[in-house]
Parts: structure tokens; C-alpha cells; sequence
């Protein structure tokens, strides 16, 4: 049996790494203004930026890229030094709503990627309540 992955579908209907680009600067804003998230995150938000718009890329169908330089995802590993609970994985969902809302490209696909960022934020949660 086939499994439809409609995360992995997202790029083609973009068609284009920019849109993404744009969500991730706009996602970076608000994670710069938030008291919660803006701790968790080292001084220069470059390179995070960078690695963020390749995974999404890479997550939603696009090019390979992320893993290419970085190797596995491995997203819970990755994040595990940070203490992630229930209100950093909630302001970290406010400020990818907001980007998500604020890049038309992604309105078609908004309910997905919401989805998807819902259950990704909650798995990285590595804190007890």
C-alpha cells in the first residue's frame, strides 16, 4: 500500500526555494522579539537560518541539500542540548503560524505544514511539564 506524504508534496506546488527563504525570515523576526524562544538561539540566527529553509526544502520534496552538507536530520538529537518544554514548543508554534500566515505561497499548503509543524514542535519537547 501506497502512504500519500503530503509534507512531501508541498515543494513542487511552490516550486521554488525563495518562498521558503521568506518563511524562515519571517519565522527568525518573531523568534528575535519572543522572550521564550530568543534564549534558546545563539547570537548570529545566520547559520540557523540557512539550516532551517535547507531542512523544510529538503522536507517538503525539494532538493537534498540539508543532508548533503549536514548528514541525517536527526532533529531530536540535534535539539536535545536545549530545554525544550511545553512553552517553547508553544511560542515556537506562535511564531511559525504568524510566518506561515505571512508568505502567500504557502496558503494552499498552510493546513499541512501546520500539521506537520504541530507534531515536529511537540516531538521535540524534551522537558517535563
Amino acid at each position: 500500500m501506497n502512504v500519500i506524504d503530503p509534507v512531501g508534496l508541498v515543494y513542487k506546488a511552490i516550486g521554488s526555494d525563495e518562498p521558503f527563504y521568506r518563511l524562515v525570515e519571517h519565522f527568525y523576526a518573531g523568534v528575535e522579539k519572543d522572550p521564550i524562544l530568543r534564549p534558546l538561539y545563539p547570537e548570529d540566527l545566520a547559520p540557523g537560518k540557512e539550516h532551517l529553509a535547507l531542512f523544510l526544502i529538503q522536507r517538503t520534496g525539494g532538493r537534498q541539500t540539508y543532508s548533503e552538507q549536514r548528514g541525517h536530520p536527526r532533529m531530536r538529537q540535534r535539539h536535545m542540548p536545549f530545554k525544550i518544554g511545553r512553552k517553547e514548543r508553544d511560542a515556537w508554534i506562535t511564531s511559525m503560524d504568524a510566518a506561515l500566515d505571512a508568505v502567500p505561497e504557502f496558503a494552499p499548503h498552510a493546513q499541512t505544514m501546520r500539521e506537520f509543524f504541530d507534531s515536529f514542535a511537540t516531538f521535540m519537547i524534551n522537558q517535563p511539564e
